[in-house]
C-alpha cells in the first residue's frame, strides 16, 4: 500500500491559517464594495436604489434585454451608461483621454448590427475613444474583457456575450474589483444563469419621444434592476437627452406597452 505523505507538528494550524488569511482577502473583493467609487445615474428616485447613490465602477455590470427584439435598446442603454463614464470632449487634449474598450463575440453580433458611429455619438460615447474588439468564440470574447480590466489601460471595458456562467462572472467580479474599473456587460441569450454581478438590468424598448419635425430627441426604455447587491430592485420609465447627454425619468405613457419603435436602432447599423 502507498506510504502516506509525512505530516509535522503544526502543519494543519499552519494551512488553516493560510486559507484563512486568503479568505480575509478574497471576501472584500467580492463582497464587500464600500471603498469603490460610484457613478450615478442623476435620477434621484433611481440612485436612491443603489449602494453609494450610484453604479459601483469596480465591479461586474450585467444587462440583458427584456425580450429577444429588446437587444438593439439594451445595447444604447449600454451605450449610454458607457457616456457617462467617459464623457465625450471637444479639446485637443482629447485624443490623450483613456479609451473605452468594447469585446462582443461573433455570436453575440449575429442578427443585430454592429456598433453605429452616428448612434453612439447621440448617446454620449465618442466612437473615436472606442475600440472594438470581435473574437470568433465567447470563450475568447470573456478572456479579452478579463486581460483588459486586469491591465487597467481602459476607462471602462464592456462586452457583449450569448451566456455567462456563474465561474466566469466570478472571474470577471475580482477583475473588476481589482482594477477597480466597471465592467458592464450585455448577455444577449437567455439569462437564467447565477451571476457574480453587482447589479442586473432588464432593458425594454418604447416609443421615443420626438420633437413636432418627427426627429428623435429623447431615447426611451424601460429599465428594470432585478438584482443589486447591497441595495434594492425597482422599474422606471427612463430617457436619454441626446443634446444634453443625460438621463432622465420619463412621464408615464399612455400606452406603456413596449413595441419596437422606430429609433431602438439607433446605436446599431446593419451589417450588410
Amino acid at each position: 500500500m502507498p506510504s502516506r505523505p509525512a505530516t509535522f507538528p503544526g502543519q494543519n494550524r499552519t494551512s488553516r491559517a493560510a486559507i484563512v488569511d486568503e479568505l480575509r482577502r478574497q471576501l472584500p473583493r467580492m463582497e464587500s464594495l464600500a471603498a469603490s467609487r460610484a457613478l450615478p445615474f442623476g435620477l434621484a428616485p433611481l440612485d436612491a436604489h443603489l449602494p453609494q447613490g450610484g453604479l459601483i465602477l469596480g465591479a461586474l455590470h450585467d444587462i440583458a434585454p427584456a425580450t429577444e427584439g429588446d437587444t438593439p435598446a439594451a445595447f444604447g442603454f449600454l451605450a449610454a451608461l458607457l457616456g457617462r463614464i467617459a464623457p465625450p470632449t471637444h479639446d485637443r487634449a482629447s485624443i490623450r483621454q483613456r479609451p473605452v474598450l468594447l469585446v462582443s463575440s461573433r455570436r453575440a453580433l449575429n442578427g443585430h448590427g454592429r456598433p453605429h458611429g452616428h448612434g453612439l455619438n447621440q448617446l454620449g460615447l465618442d466612437p473615436a475613444r472606442l475600440i472594438l474588439v470581435e473574437t470568433p468564440t465567447e470563450k475568447q470574447a470573456l478572456w479579452a474583457m478579463e486581460e483588459a480590466v486586469r491591465c487597467a489601460v481602459p476607462a471602462a471595458v464592456a462586452g457583449m456575450v450569448g451566456k455567462l456562467d456563474l465561474k466566469a462572472s466570478q472571474r470577471l467580479q475580482l477583475a473588476a474589483a481589482d482594477a477597480g474599473l466597471p465592467l458592464l456587460m450585455l448577455r444577449t441569450g437567455p439569462t437564467r444563469e447565477a451571476s457574480a454581478a453587482a447589479t442586473r438590468w432588464r432593458i425594454g424598448t418604447t416609443e421615443a419621444a420626438r420633437d413636432r419635425f418627427g426627429l428623435l430627441v429623447r431615447t426611451r426604455w424601460t429599465v428594470r434592476l432585478d438584482r443589486c447587491r447591497n441595495g434594492r430592485t425597482g422599474e422606471w420609465l427612463v430617457e436619454f437627452d441626446h443634446a444634453a447627454y443625460r438621463f432622465s425619468l420619463a412621464a408615464a405613457m399612455a400606452d406603456p406597452a413596449l413595441s419596437c419603435r422606430p429609433g431602438a436602432h439607433a446605436a446599431l447599423q446593419r451589417a450588410g
